[in-house]
């Protein structure tokens, strides 16, 4: 061993790593020596003492939560996610290792795309007795409605995962297919942003293959399957409550593709088009990110609420490309893995380099009694499910003892059989994970992503590794939980710089606006009205507890009680839940645009969030309350501002600020209405130019005590005070004629009342405008927002 080697092999970090035995080690080799490929990065921590080291893997988790990287599981009602299990210390593999991976799948997912063709085609692996009839005719992910349809590009699968792992023989093993609608890759891009930020200075030399030249290369080939009319390319979701929508938002917003969920979608005359705030737009290629079953309740689950009624016709007619093809997640079968070495070897007259774990279908007399004779060195279960192995949850048999059902193995191995596969245990080779200032060995699988481009199949330089938590190496122990660390290709020398800007071919033109799906409108003009009414509650709440030691304002606190009330506010509460719940509806509508979103606006608008529910228990009434709210009061003028000031002035900010405007014409006209009416309790107009955020702005333009004249002027006549009714509704009309191509187009619907209502509030006197018409003219601004629905959102 040389000699720095041997000076790191006894470096603190590895002094106490012990490989399990039998079970290779990702790390060290089968002599105990350092695999070259590690021996820079662990160069790197050596020389750097445990705290430098929990500091630098500090910045990882910091940058997730910054970003607000989540998974959910479905089923959930609350959008609430959980924090994304980032193991900060990368597996690296030489680049030469890797070439051998990507040959292996890239020849699996040519052998996949020929399967998946012939079960919708011409069924020739059934009729050659290569795969049994009944157990793909009972699979639920083959979709008899897509038999006979070939897809317009030719062909079926175009973007794949699969998770492998290292046997104890070295080799690399197929642990499960992922072509239903594969998920992680997204993540595995916030992994190496993550573990960048850790290992900043060491990455940039340490021959890193880049991962943005895998997805520029899929983004370029997906806008290749485009139609001769070069329509839009999309992703489709199953939305918030799906357990990996954070990617989906990250993917679109990453790759500038719209994302989508059913509701955005109708056919028309056999053409699947998008609802935009311009009405349908034709969409020509979609990334499907949900599964298949779900997609069409007409023909397929009737019972969906996340599908587009219509989209099997459109596929049918080859008017949209959809990626992958409805029916694909069939190869996803846990059985389906006991008959491809034969169809391997039938179709292609050779075995495949990459196998799968061993497996036999217990649907066969043979491969039954091997089964049964070898049920202690297998995980039996369902033959026709679609999760990894050791992500079973159901009934199950491990090392020959039964789970989850009653009776003895024989009589359940019986009285199951079709419905059974059975496979053989995997032991994973091991990886570091840092634990209490040392390396220790944990189990360890990869999944791979491979995306269809003109050139063929491109693998994903990378990936992302899942590692079990305890030290037991078999596969099934991963169902214990897993943490998640990057994949590193590491090169022999310098690699290719790659981003997602393609080499200019033409002189720059400024692209146009992408499309604005109705949705997505909707969602950003309820953002604008939440969030607008959650600073107006706050201010409200807080001039209440800052009155509370104040005897002589109970008839005003009543009054602020009653407006309260209609919000479901209870302001003796130190931190009310209409409060929270009208927070909650912004955090909701915000959630459902991530992909609109910076990541500096969201994690202002989820810090505020998590700041209220945090306080809310520790907070007393009357000046501790009042001065928590200021502090909330800061922070959402902070999310206002980073949303306002950075976001581009299209359409989705038009929405935005209308939603927002609108619900500060109305709340001050209520205000007003209430506050400045001739019988309000004493302190009601102070406290209408406290909640206007107008105290300066009265004194230094009226250097008099507070009269309604005064207040009503500033807070509904003033066209320069961005806290007046008329300033709010200038800025509606504007932004509603600018959503109508301008003020030269004609006039729409929504422009045509909202001038009039500007008109007629500018016109107007502090002396005319009494209670009475402030009421109506707050009920004409609510108006607006149906039509604004009618016209756009609907």
């Amino acid at each position: 061993m040389p000699e720095s080697r041997a000076k790191l092999r006894s470096g603190r970090l590895l002094a106490g790593y012990r490989p399990l035995p039998g079970v290779p080690d990702e790390l060290l080799d089968a002599a105990g020596q350092m695999r070259p490929v590690w021996a820079d990065l662990i160069a790197h921590l050596e020389a750097r003492t445990p705290e430098e080291i929990d500091q630098k893997f500090a910045r990882g988790d910091q940058y997730l939560r910054d970003a607000g990287v989540y998974f959910r599981s479905y089923g959930q009602t609350r959008p609430a996610g959980r924090d994304w299990p980032f193991s900060p210390l990368p597996i690296l593999l030489e680049e030469s290792e890797w070439a051998e991976i990507a040959r292996g799948l890239t020849e699996r997912a040519d052998l996949l795309e020929q399967v998946v063709a012939d079960l919708y085609g011409p069924g020739q692996l059934v009729a050659d007795g290569l795969l049994p009839a009944a157990l793909i005719a009972e699979s639920p992910e083959w979709l008899r409605p897509m038999v006979g349809v070939t897809p317009r590009g030719g062909h079926f699968l175009h973007f794949l995962a699969f998770e492998i792992g290292r046997g104890p023989d070295g080799r690399w093993w197929v642990l499960g297919d992922r072509a239903q609608a594969p998920s992680g890759a997204g993540f595995a891009l916030e992994n190496r942003v993550a573990a960048t930020r850790v290992f900043a200075n060491h990455y940039r030399s340490a021959n890193v293959q880049r991962l943005a030249g895998f997805f520029r290369s899929f983004r370029d080939a997906l806008g290749g399957l485009r139609g001769p009319e070069g329509g839009k390319v999309g992703i489709l979701s199953p939305g918030p409550m799906t357990d990996t929508y954070y990617e989906h938002a990250y993917i679109a917003r990453y790759m500038g593709l719209t994302l989508l969920e059913g509701g955005d979608l109708t056919v028309e005359d056999g053409v699947l088009k998008v609802r935009t705030i311009t009405g349908p737009d034709p969409i020509d290629v979609v990334w499907r990110r949900l599964d298949a079953q779900w997609a069409d309740p007409l023909e397929l689950e009737e019972s969906s609420q996340i599908g587009t009624p219509g989209l099997n016709g459109a596929i049918r007619a080859g008017k949209v490309t959809m990626v992958n093809a409805l029916g694909a997640g069939v190869i996803e079968t846990q059985a389906l893995m006991a008959f491809l070495p034969n169809i391997a070897e039938h179709l292609t007259g050779a075995p495949l380099a990459l196998p799968n774990i061993a497996t036999w279908w217990c649907g066969q007399e043979a491969e039954l009694a091997h089964v049964r004779a070898n049920a202690e060195r297998m995980l039996i279960g369902p033959a026709l499910a679609t999760r990894l192995p050791f992500e079973i949850d159901g009934p199950h048999a491990l090392a020959g003892k039964l789970k989850g059902a009653t009776g003895d193995l024989d009589q359940w191995l019986s009285a199951n059989a079709a419905g059974l596969v059975g496979q053989e245990l995997v032991t994973l080779s091991t990886a570091p994970v840092y634990e209490d200032g040392a390396l220790v060995p944990r189990p360890m699988s990869l999944r791979v992503f491979l995306a269809r481009t003109p050139q063929g199949w491109q693998v994903m330089p990378g990936g992302f590794a899942r590692i079990g938590t305890s030290s037991d190496a078999s596969a099934i122990a991963m169902r214990a939980g897993s943490s998640v660390a990057d994949v590193w290709v590491v090169g022999d020398g310098p690699v290719a710089q790659e981003s997602m800007l393609a080499p200019p071919s033409e002189p720059f033109r400024r692209a146009e606006s992408p499309v604005l799906p109705s949705r997505a409108a909707d969602n950003l003009f309820w953002l604008g009205r939440y969030v607008e009414r959650t600073e107006g509650l706050l201010r409200l709440t807080r001039a209440w507890h800052g009155r509370l030691a104040d005897r002589s304002a109970d008839d005003l606190m009543e009054r602020i009680t009653e407006f309260l009330e209609v919000y479901g506010v209870d302001p003796s509460d130190a931190l009310p839940d209409g409060l929270m719940s009208t927070l909650s509806g912004a955090v909701s509508s915000a959630g459902q645009i991530r992909d609109r979103f910076s990541v500096d606006g969201w994690a202002a608008l989820a810090d505020l969030d998590k700041s209220m529910r945090r306080i809310a228990r520790k907070l007393s009434p009357g000046d501790d309350a009042a001065g928590a709210m200021g502090v909330f009061l800061r922070k959402i003028a902070g999310f206002s501002g980073l949303v306002h000031e950075n976001m581009y002035r299209g359409p989705s900010w038009r929405f935005l600020t209308i939603g927002r405007s609108l619900e500060r014409a109305a709340t001050m006209a209520e205000v007003l209405a209430v506050f400045a009416d001739p019988d309000a309790p004493q302190g009601s107009l102070d406290l209408a130019i406290e909640i206007g955020d107008s105290i300066m702005t009265h004194r230094q333009r009226y250097p008099v005590m507070a009269t309604r004249d005064s207040v009503v002027d500033l807070l509904a006549l003033d066209a320069q005070n961005p806290r007046s009714v008329l300033f709010h509704l200038t800025e509606i009309r504007s932004q509603a004629e600018a959503l109508a191509g301008g003020p030269d187009r004609p006039m729409t619907e929504v422009v045509r009342s909202a001038l009039r209502v500007e008109t007629q509030v500018a016109t107007m006197t502090s002396a005319a405008l009494d209670t009475e018409a402030l009421n109506e003219i707050r009920a004409d601004i609510l108006s607006l927002s149906g039509l604004l629905s009618d016209a756009y959102l609907l």
